[in-house]
């Protein structure tokens, strides 16, 4: 891009790189007019004749003179293609009111999921976590330390665009009479396992690499070890739980936002903040978790189980912000418009629960039904957020979101990349 103007001392049009602008002295101040393409006039300070109408090398953008070779127009045609186009054939919110039967096929989630977590809006109870590597029916719960549970036909199947619920007795996690749920699912290996002897274990492995998200069973060793995870670039985050133990934390481990493998972790089902502990996962590489004694990764002969995910420029964004303490918070790139974000407060005074906001539960800004799953409890409607085309942008200064000078975990996933996406 280019720059073209009189400045104080300079009678004549001269030009200047990047941006384009006029300027002029009136005297106190300099006053500039920029042209990102889209104002070649500016603003009607120079005439521009048709001919001298120059755009970039993709055809974008109008500028008095010709751009040099690789300057573009700043506009949304000029972003490069994301490599997932569509997120949501990798990642759906889909919402449903309980009828109270058995065997109800909730569809429209456009893929078969591989992860599916499913929580009720209008009454207190957990959070449930199902999975293809371990089966249907089984539960494992984010809001307690319970070990794995499997009561029956709570949801019996993982199906081409969807799943299965239904009542099962007393159990009404997915579809009690006239209650309200969500579900979050992400596609791992659409329903498709492998044996993975990257580790000094063996691990069995459902893993898109696509969209940077693997699931990992794995039977602990009680020693330090290794164990394959799927993916080809070092996780993020990764999320062990025992599957077998009751009491075990939910292991919450990356390389963001103040976490350090092998230093410390936060607990998935706790509000504690980032607390140190060298004996969980101890490292994370382009194959493998290095994992210590902890019983939450890695107990003697007990079934674990990991969430692992890494960041995929357009689809899914991993990191930290820092909030301000003002009702004008802190907006946070992601390079695509949410879908589904995930914060937690890790530093600071007091602590605060986890804290789940998605686009379908909440289709307008501010995006403000909140849902915890570090408890149980039913939606609430709080101060939030809003989801614009290319992040989010905090709107309050509660402590839970945006305490002044106190650092957030936050995970995202893309409702559409910034290419494409509308803003609200």
């Amino acid at each position: 891009l280019q720059s073209s103007g009189t400045m104080t001392g300079l009678n004549t049009l001269s030009e200047y790189h990047l941006p384009e602008c006029f300027t002029y002295n009136d005297g106190a101040s300099n006053t500039f007019t920029f042209n990102f393409g889209q104002n070649p006039t500016f603003c009607g300070q120079v005439s521009v004749s048709s001919t001298q109408r120059n755009a970039d090398a993709n055809g974008k953008g109008q500028f008095r003179y010709a751009p040099p070779s690789g300057f573009l127009a700043v506009c949304e045609d000029n972003l490069p293609t994301p490599a997932i186009t569509d997120p949501g054939k990798y990642f759906k919110t889909v919402l449903w009111t309980g009828d109270g039967s058995v065997g109800r096929n909730i569809t429209g989630v456009g893929f078969k999921p591989d992860l599916v977590w499913i929580k009720s809006r209008s009454f207190a109870n957990n959070h449930h976590l199902f999975d293809s590597v371990r089966g249907p029916n089984r539960i494992l719960r984010s809001s307690t330390t319970d070990a794995e549970s499997i009561p029956g036909n709570v949801m019996p199947s993982f199906n081409e665009d969807g799943f299965t619920v239904g009542e099962d007795g007393s159990n009404n996690a997915t579809n009690d009479n006239g209650s309200t749920f969500v579900a979050w699912c992400w596609q791992a290996g659409a329903g498709t396992t492998s044996l993975n002897t990257d580790g000094a274990i063996n691990s069995v492995v459902s893993v898109n690499q696509d969209a940077g998200f693997s699931i990992i069973s794995y039977t602990g060793t009680g020693s330090n070890t290794t164990v394959g995870h799927g993916l080809t670039v070092t996780p993020n985050v990764v999320i062990c739980k025992n599957r077998t133990d009751n009491g075990t934390n939910w292991s919450f481990n990356g390389n963001v936002a103040g976490l350090v493998y092998g230093t410390n972790k936060m607990v998935l089902q706790g509000t504690g903040n980032i607390v140190s502990d060298t004996n969980e996962v101890m490292g994370a590489g382009t194959s493998i978790l290095n994992l210590g004694t902890s019983s939450a990764v890695n107990d003697t002969n007990d079934e674990q189980i990991a969430y692992c995910w890494h960041e995929v420029e357009g689809f899914s964004k991993i990191g930290s912000y820092v909030g301000n303490g003002d009702n004008d918070g802190p907006f946070v790139y992601c390079g695509f418009k949410p879908a589904w974000v995930l914060i937690k407060k890790t530093n600071g005074s007091g602590t605060e629960n986890w804290r789940l906001f998605d686009s379908a539960r909440c289709s307008t800004n501010q995006n403000n039904k909140h849902l915890l799953p570090s408890t149980n409890s039913a939606e609430s409607i709080e101060t939030g957020m809003d989801f614009v085309s290319n992040g989010f942008k905090l709107r309050d200064n509660d402590a839970h979101q945006n305490q002044d000078g106190t650092t957030y975990f936050f995970m995202a996933f893309a409702e559409s990349p910034f290419k494409t996406a509308n803003a609200k």
